[in-house]
């Protein structure tokens, strides 16, 4: 389990210098010191090898430091060349710049770049020497040859006496590379990447990186389900490939500050072109500046949590804005948006699988624990279910629960699905905030009466209330990822999402139902309908079937009851009256009445199973998944079983009776005494049948009461 937790696109290489520098002995106290000068004071780690004995063969040190820079930086001067050691250096780096994805820049100090290339002038004559000295080992002499050759042929800098100071050229030499640097430093992605590698592999697939096309990749999904950390995970894998990449976080809330815009598009500016000087004072025209400066470079671009086209209209534009080759990323909350812009393909985020998302809460609230008790095991399984795959929640409810005792963490969690943690629900009222009255009309009913039932039924229903096309209200919350249509016919929220959506509405008057909009718990129904209370707006109640218990246990409940449960009830109670009759009669004698008893029993048990189905039906329940298993539970929650132990109360009693007055009827059919007493089977029966019928009016009020 450990083992998947770790990523190579979360946990990239960690680099042991910012830069090697690789340069001849002709330079080692002049112009290479005065450039290593520089690189540190400017912050950037350098390595070069003062301590370090130079003798026939390149020591493991330098390996080790050649392999653990970011960056190369050559010095060709005019007697590098004549150097073994320098040559050996220059070979592994070219190598390593291959293998380790590395960047190699050459510095051409007082030297022609063709000369370089060609080894030409001092090159040709150092290895003219190295052909004499090494004619037994002539591959080790050709190596070297293409290392010169396909350094040289790399973008660098370029010195001649004729080209002014050194001190100028050092400067604008460093402030280049301290950019570059910069721009290649590794995203913080997650403390605990489980499952990021498959969903950032779908991304890749989607890049296709490599490619001459201008491609734009939207990311989609709730939020909390992990968009910017995939974004973060794929910048990470693939900047490196690019001429200038740039991240941009938090587009949402930068673009509401006064000219959030505007400084998005300097900050844009600033990353790619790396003029820290340059500025725009208007939208516009750093609309017309991001086009001309952009286009002739392949840009890696993420835009991260963009809400609104305004966003993508200033940063992004067009097609033709970025240079051939070029990616751009764009995550969203809103499908409709990604589309509108023609952002193709689009990923769709999925959540955690319940082995992911078990995983993931785990390594938070137990870090480093791997064998877990049995009580510890059920806690996980609790909050798995609940948080239904979404990181935030899992990594919130791990981070509360961390060093706390199994007893104290159970209570938080029962706090939890209660009334979700506030980090939770201000990451998941965002998308809320920005829909259009109508379609938040929509979202509030969904969550108080909908979750879990057929798309149709619900839009005539909203039809009938007056809601003003509900059709296209469900399909905008889907777009923004507040719903998901299932199976193509149901609605389904998730729990977090329901239970924000309900809150919102015991908000408008917490101690005061009748001034609430909607109302879904049966007492807050009871209070409205019976108590007189005054009520200030038509309100949208759920009376049917208040999910999943009647209004109460009391006698006033029972009266509630509809005729058909009374049916149900009438039916056993006269079938084992008569079981009771008959049982009575029988003998070994007379075994024809135990016969009738026993029929009577399988009856009462049919007329039992039929109304546990008539209920079933009635409550529309449903097959889903919970945790390894699959049950039947009540729509509109994810965590209320139908079908527990107390509700087969009278299903058991009745299965009882049937088994012992099948056994009395053998027994007396062989004219023998029956071992078994079944007088006060019947009567045991009806009172399981009470039971359970109390039950199923009880059972769900301390959930209903979360709500």
């Amino acid at each position: 389990m450990r083992a998947s937790s770790s990523s190579s696109f979360a946990t990239p290489k960690w680099w042991t210098h910012d830069v090697f520098l690789s340069f001849g002995e002709d330079t080692r106290h002049s112009f290479t010191d005065h450039l290593y000068s520089n690189l540190v004071q400017k912050g950037i780690y350098t390595f070069r090898d003062d301590e370090l004995p130079r003798g026939e063969e390149m020591s493991q040190a330098v390996v080790l430091a050649i392999e653990g820079s970011k960056f190369s930086l050559i010095v060709f001067s005019e007697n590098y060349a004549s150097s073994k050691w320098c040559l050996d250096e220059l070979a592994h780096i070219v190598e390593s710049n291959r293998s380790n994805q590395q960047t190699v820049w050459p510095v051409f100090y007082k030297v022609d770049p063709s000369d370089v290339r060609h080894q030409r002038g001092s090159f040709g004559d150092a290895f003219a020497n190295h052909e004499r000295n090494f004619i037994d080992n002539m591959d080790k002499v050709l190596r070297w040859r293409r290392a010169l050759t396909e350094a040289a042929n790399l973008c660098g800098w370029c010195f001649s006496d004729s080209d002014g100071y050194e001190s100028k050229f050092i400067h604008d030499v460093v402030e280049d590379i301290s950019l570059r640097v910069k721009q290649h430093t590794y995203l913080n992605v997650a403390n605990y990447p489980v499952g990021l590698e498959s969903r950032v592999e779908h991304v890749l697939e989607h890049l296709d990186v490599g490619g001459s096309d201008i491609r734009k990749v939207g990311i989609w999904g709730v939020g909390g389900i992990g968009k910017t950390t995939i974004a973060k995970a794929v910048y990470n894998s693939i900047a490196h490939k690019f001429d200038c990449s740039c991240f941009l976080a938090n587009v949402r809330e930068k673009s509401l500050k006064h000219n959030g815009l505007l400084h998005l598009q300097n900050e844009l500016l600033c990353e790619i072109l790396g003029d820290r000087e340059l500025k725009v004072n208007n939208v516009h025209m750093g609309t017309s500046l991001l086009r001309e400066r952009l286009s002739r470079k392949k840009i890696l671009l993420v835009l991260d949590d963009v809400t609104e086209s305004r966003q993508i209209e200033t940063l992004v534009g067009a097609s033709d804005w970025f240079g051939s080759g070029s990616r751009i990323i764009i995550t969203s909350r809103d499908k409709h948006l990604l589309i509108f812009h023609e952002i193709n393909p689009i990923y769709k985020v999925r959540e955690l699988d319940p082995h992911e998302a078990g995983e993931l809460f785990i390594l938070n609230a137990f870090k480093d624990k791997t064998n877990l008790d049995d009580d510890e095991k059920i806690l996980v399984s609790s909050v798995v279910e609940h948080a239904h795959g979404l990181p935030l929640a899992l990594e919130v409810l791990g981070a509360s629960l961390y060093h706390t005792s199994l007893h104290k963490g159970q209570a938080i969690l029962d706090s939890f699905i209660r009334s979700p943690h506030p980090d939770i629900i201000k990451i998941l009222r965002i998308s809320y905030t920005e829909l259009e009255t109508e379609v938040r009309d929509v979202f509030l009913d969904i969550a108080c009466f909908f979750n879990g039932q057929k798309v149709n039924e619900v839009i005539q229903i909203l039809e009938g209330c007056g809601r003003i096309n509900p059709g296209h209200c469900i399909e905008v919350l889907e777009e923004k990822s507040l719903i998901n249509v299932v199976d193509c016919d149901y609605i389904w929220m998730h729990n977090l999402l329901e239970e924000m959506g309900k809150e919102i509405v015991h908000q408008e008057s917490p101690n005061s139902p009748g001034e609430r909009s909607r109302l879904w718990y049966h007492k807050d129904v009871v209070e409205v309908l019976t108590k007189n209370t005054k009520i200030n707006e038509p309100l949208d109640i759920e009376i049917e079937k208040p999910e999943p218990n009647e209004i109460s246990s009391t006698a006033r409940s029972i009266s509630k009851a509809s005729s058909t449960e009374w049916t149900f009830l009438c039916i056993a109670f006269c079938l084992e009256i008569m079981s009771l009759c008959f049982d009575q009669l029988s003998s070994p004698r007379k075994p024809i009445y135990a016969l009738f008893g026993m029929l009577l029993a399988i009856a009462a048990l049919l007329n039992c199973i039929c109304e546990l189905i008539h209920k079933g039906i009635k409550e529309r329940v449903v097959l889903r998944r919970r945790g390894m298993l699959w049950r039947f539970h009540y729509p509109g929650s994810h965590y209320v079983s139908f079908g527990t132990l107390p509700d087969f109360y009278g299903l058991v009693g009745g299965i009882f009776q049937c088994i012992c007055s099948t056994i009395q009827y053998v027994y007396f059919i062989r004219h023998d005494k029956n071992p078994i007493k079944v007088s006060l089977l019947p009567t045991i029966f009806v009172i399981c049948l009470a039971v359970s019928r109390v039950n199923w009016n009880q059972r769900d009020e301390p959930i209903q009461q979360n709500d």
